[in-house]
């Protein structure tokens, strides 16, 4: 047994140098993860993912670093403008390591070192455009960003992606007259459109009267031109019939006759001159049907008319009324004689 016992304890420890040999040169990678190796203190190379062999004791990995694409966001960082005013911009910035070697001993910390670079660029880039601009071209800072840091951080085995500004924050003061100034616009635009519309509404209203009074004159018109070619039409034939016919003077003085009544007791008729032609046609209608040669009885006042009318002195309307009297007696009397001799001829 106590030989057994002394064989024993150099087999368990050569077997656990064994082991100690094989887990130090076996190395397992994971995928998107790269592992610098150095052999006594020098890089040596970098294992790729998978199974990798080392040489215990000489080599030693000294990185372990991650090749898929990172996010790091800085902290607000003051800026100033060109008009002098201080802003607070905070940044996003989309990287990947694409050189591990470079990334390990290029420099002694990349994260540190591309986000000073980019507070630096940041403010050159802010430094040449005032804050009216700077709100309003974030896409061009971004692109002024990362070609800059593309450039610088290349050597260190970075690869800047993209860069984004996630806020961009004025003073409290210019906030407010930011704020201001909307509300002016946004009234002034309110206003100007309303006015537009008054106005639109306006030239369309006046656009619609225009067209209603041109209609309007244009039927009247086309009403007149037809109404006086009715009435022409109208004069022509009577015309035509008279001379046709070969009227007799009494006729159309009985014609005459009839139609005075109607004239005086017209609506508008406050003012009526009698014709000097009234005496004669009522004569003439008179002595037609054997009756006396004058039509009424004259009046016995001093400043009566010859011929039975009524003279410039006399009240207009009483003119009008003995007149229009003197006419309907007449018309009267000669229908009286017709209706007599149609009588007689029956």
């Amino acid at each position: 047994m106590g030989v057994l016992m002394e064989l024993a304890v150099p087999i368990i420890v050569a077997a656990l140098v064994v082991a100690f040999a094989v887990l130090s040169t076996v190395r397992v990678v994971p995928q998107a993860r790269r592992y610098n190796v150095e052999r006594f203190g020098r890089y040596r190379t970098t294992l790729q993912p998978g199974l990798n062999f080392i040489v215990p004791v000489a080599d030693r990995v000294n990185n372990k670093l991650d090749v898929r694409e990172q996010v790091m966001s800085s902290r607000p960082q003051p800026v100033i403008t060109e008009d002098n005013l201080v802003v607070n911009i905070d940044t996003v910035l989309y990287y990947q390591i694409t050189d591990p070697r470079a990334a390990a001993y290029e420099v002694a910390n990349y994260l540190q070192a591309i986000d000073q670079l980019t507070v630096t660029t940041l403010r050159n880039v802010i430094g040449s455009m005032d804050l009216e601009r700077t709100l309003t071209s974030r896409e061009e800072i971004n692109t002024q960003l990362r070609n800059v840091l593309d450039d610088a951080t290349g050597k260190w085995g970075i690869r800047v992606n993209r860069v984004e500004i996630k806020a961009i924050d004025p003073p409290s003061t210019i906030k407010e007259a930011m704020e201001k100034q909307m509300r002016a616009e946004r009234d002034k635009r309110a206003v100007i459109l309303h006015a537009e519309g008054e106005r639109q509404a306006k030239i369309l209203t006046a656009e619609g009267t225009r067209q209603q009074e041109i209609l309007v004159a244009q039927g009247d018109r086309q009403a007149a031109i037809l109404r006086a070619d009715g009435e022409a039409t109208a004069l022509e034939r009577v015309f035509q019939a008279v001379h046709r016919n070969d009227a007799d003077p009494k006729v159309l003085a009985y014609k005459y006759l009839e139609m005075l009544p109607q004239l005086a007791g017209g609506e508008h008729s406050t003012f009526w001159v009698i014709p000097g032609e009234l005496t004669q046609a009522v004569r003439a209608v008179t002595e037609a049907f054997g009756g006396p040669s004058h039509p009424a009885t004259a009046t016995t006042d001093e400043h009566a008319a010859p011929d039975g009318l009524p003279s410039a002195g006399t009240d207009s309307a009483a003119a009008v009324e003995q007149a229009a009297q003197q006419a309907q007696d007449a018309v009267a009397h000669a229908r009286a004689e017709v209706a007599a001799a149609e009588r007689i001829n029956e």
